[in-house]
């Protein structure tokens, strides 16, 4: 599905009112474990997303094949959400995995880009460095590249 230059201004203005923490009731985050999104990134199935910040790519590498887009964007929530409609190619329904340091911020991100009309968005809640959900990108051994844009 291709997204209109009007649909997008609409997006744009509507993120900039849910980028906060709005989990709806009962709503379940879609989750895929570091291992498994590897898996799915490097067979062309979904796009990467590392949403952390420039400084944390360049301390810790990010997972190879991720597109760096902080959710601290300089251009503020619209630049982000203009920059991920750009690496999808304007589609909402393509498959997008969102990483971060541990699984929190991307778990609130997620939840944005769903009530927006995203489809298809998937987080990892261990994250890069680990957290209570599993030991992380770095700990399984998946494969890490030094930032190239920090």
């Amino acid at each position: 599905m291709n997204i209109s230059p009007a649909k997008l201004s609409r997006i744009l203005a509507a993120f900039i009112l849910v980028i906060s923490p709005m989990a709806s009731a009962g709503e379940k985050a879609t989750t895929m474990r570091a291992a498994d999104a590897w898996q799915a990134v490097e067979q062309g199935e979904a796009l990467l997303v590392d949403i952390r910040q420039p400084e944390e790519w360049a301390e810790t590498g990010m997972a190879r094949h991720a597109i760096g887009i902080s959710m601290v964007h300089p251009e503020g929530q619209q630049g982000f959400l203009r920059d991920l409609v750009t690496a999808t190619g304007g589609r909402l329904d393509a498959p997008i995995v969102l990483i971060c340091r541990t699984g929190n911020r991307t778990s609130q991100v997620r939840q944005a880009l769903a009530s927006m009309g995203f489809t298809n968005v998937s987080h990892i809640p261990e994250g890069m460095i680990g957290s209570r959900a599993g030991p992380g990108w770095i700990a399984s051994d998946l494969p890490v590249e030094a930032c190239r844009s920090c």
